[in-house]
């Protein structure tokens, strides 16, 4: 279980206010904790998962903990760290990213402990009165001083109004939660004192904020699926272990800090050993966290066999294919590769190979043998 110092301190990039932080948790009082999220995507990667994980720690600590899904402000579109306008999603959706983003929650948080709210039930109520004794608590000069909108102003982008209302919505989530905790990306900290603003101003209790550390893709850029740097909760365990052991050395404490348990005072002695060991470590203890130390002992040694012994690995699946189809096709469909446009740009960087040979053309067909993509993903076509 974490402590309360834990609870301020690990994975946590800002706690404000901080005196008040410590002052609630030394209360021994059972605190409301919340987290939303704009279910803007459907899977979930290592950088989701560090709020998940801080959600995870406060249960633990036997506080009151909720799951806000942005059933509405998701169709508003949320501006925080863009330089671009946000497509708005619609109900559908909505609907269809929270069922697949809940069922790889429930990797990290307890289910039974853990209270599911839509700010849809309240934010469709308000009324344009409401809307405007809202906006009364804010400056335009307070909206303009964020950094994405002081941005797109320079390059003369454009800035919704919708925009601007979207912390107001968010901070209203506050109002109707009572919350004496909220929780989120450092990237939300000015939607988050908005929330504080406002229940100040409806006088609910006070609230702190506290955000996480944001950790960066295996190459260091921003994990991104365009970028193929992420690691995702639902990676098969070899997959996940060979994409962790490529993890830059320079990463690895603060990958340890957000997505492990290791303590960190042995993960200082661990990082002062082998840079090759620590990463092995590194990958055991997040592999064992979502699929088991079984899994995760299996995937270290299949990793060995193919890196350190450069043998092949075992049990390689195998695919009937027809004799003329096309390479980039087999790829899609045996979920090697997500997508053409993703297997055309794998093969231009002469990612994939067709029994040990480079493959360099995207109208090659299919031939008898061993496809490989990347370093860790094989398959054994029989024509």
């Amino acid at each position: 279980m974490a402590t309360s110092s834990d609870l301020l301190t690990r994975a946590v990039e800002t706690v404000v206010p901080k005196q008040l932080a410590e002052q609630k948790l030394q209360s021994g009082k059972k605190l409301r904790l919340y987290w939303g999220i704009d279910p803007t995507g459907t899977k979930i990667h290592l950088g989701h998962s560090v709020p998940l994980r801080k959600m995870r720690a406060f249960q633990d600590a036997g506080h009151h903990v909720i799951l806000l899904i942005g059933s509405f402000t998701a169709m508003i579109g949320d501006p925080s760290g863009r330089d671009e306008l946000r497509q708005p999603l619609t109900k559908e959706d909505v609907q269809k990213n929270f069922k697949t983003y809940i069922d790889q929650a429930k990797m990290i948080l307890d289910m039974e402990k853990l209270e599911i709210v839509y700010n849809h039930e309240w934010l469709e109520k308000l009324t344009f009165k409401d809307i405007l004794s809202l906006t009364s608590n804010f400056t335009v000069q307070q909206m303009l001083h964020r950094d994405m909108f002081a941005k797109r102003i320079e390059e003369d982008a454009p800035i919704s109004l919708t925009e601007f209302m979207y912390p107001l919505m968010v901070g209203y989530d506050s109002v109707m939660l009572d919350v004496d905790v909220e929780l989120g990306g450092n990237d939300q900290l000015f939607n988050m004192l908005a929330g504080r603003t406002l229940q100040a101003a409806f006088k609910k209790r006070e609230k702190f904020v506290l955000t996480t550390k944001i950790i960066v893709g295996t190459d260091g850029r921003k994990m991104s699926k365009s970028y193929n740097n992420c690691v995702y909760l639902e990676d098969e365990p070899a997959d996940m272990f060979g994409k962790l052991m490529s993890v830059k050395d320079e990463l690895m404490e603060i990958y340890f800090e957000c997505c492990t348990n290791v303590p960190m005072e042995d993960v200082k002695k661990i990082l002062s050993g082998s840079p090759r060991d620590a990463k092995a470590r590194l990958a055991r203890e997040i592999v064992t966290l979502y699929h088991g130390a079984d899994a995760a002992k299996k995937a270290e040694e299949a990793f060995d066999r193919v890196f350190k012994s450069k043998e092949m690995p075992e049990d390689i699946p195998e695919v009937k294919v027809k004799k003329g189809t096309l390479l980039i096709d087999v790829l899609v469909s045996s979920k090697l590769i997500s997508s053409k446009s993703e297997a055309r740009r794998v093969i231009e960087q002469k990612g994939v190979k067709l029994n040990g040979i480079v493959i360099d053309s995207i109208e090659t067909s299919v031939q008898e043998g061993t496809l490989q993509v990347g370093k860790r993903k094989f398959l054994n076509l029989i024509v």
